[in-house]
């Protein structure tokens, strides 16, 4: 699934945007920060925000880019309301997560690493999120659901639709 990104929806933010990158342009390590307010004031980093910054900074977008994937906390595509995470780290895995990870792409109708169609949930398969005693686990944004099985996973999404 592609979503566009709107530069008329979005016209007032872009705009107290490109005012920041002014306030940062000769600043030291301004990437960093530039990147991190657009990610919050967009949700993610589209390409035309990206641009946006390299004409800011006078950065090559390609050097851009290779920041942006190089660090897990910047994403290209955007995250929805809620953030599903299921572990796959060794104590999950052996307990079954992987069957939680099917039943959530099931139920949800798409793939670990992408957004549904509204908006509504984004799916990632993680590594460990420290909470090997409840194994298997998955996390839907700050809250965290242990000792699952894959008859679960419904009546847990039911809580945030």
């Amino acid at each position: 699934m592609e979503f566009k990104f709107d530069m008329e929806k979005n016209k007032e933010k872009i705009e107290d945007f490109k005012v920041f990158i002014k306030e940062n342009e000769d600043k030291q390590g301004a990437l960093m920060p530039v990147l991190q307010k657009a990610q919050g004031l967009f949700g993610y980093l589209p390409v035309e925000v990206l641009e946006i910054i390299s004409k800011g900074l006078d950065i090559p977008l390609s050097e851009i880019y290779g920041v942006v994937t190089f660090y897990s906390q910047f994403s290209l595509i955007p995250k929805g309301e809620y953030r599903i995470g299921v572990c796959l780290g060794t104590a999950c895995y052996v307990k079954g997560s992987h069957e939680l990870l099917n039943k959530v792409m099931e139920e949800l109708g798409i793939e670990s690493g992408q957004t549904t169609p509204d908006m509504k949930f984004s799916l990632t398969a993680t590594r460990c999120i420290g909470a090997c005693g409840l194994a298997p686990v998955l996390s839907v944004n700050d809250d965290v659901y242990g000792r699952l099985k894959p008859e679960d996973v419904k009546g847990i999404l039911d809580k945030y639709r």
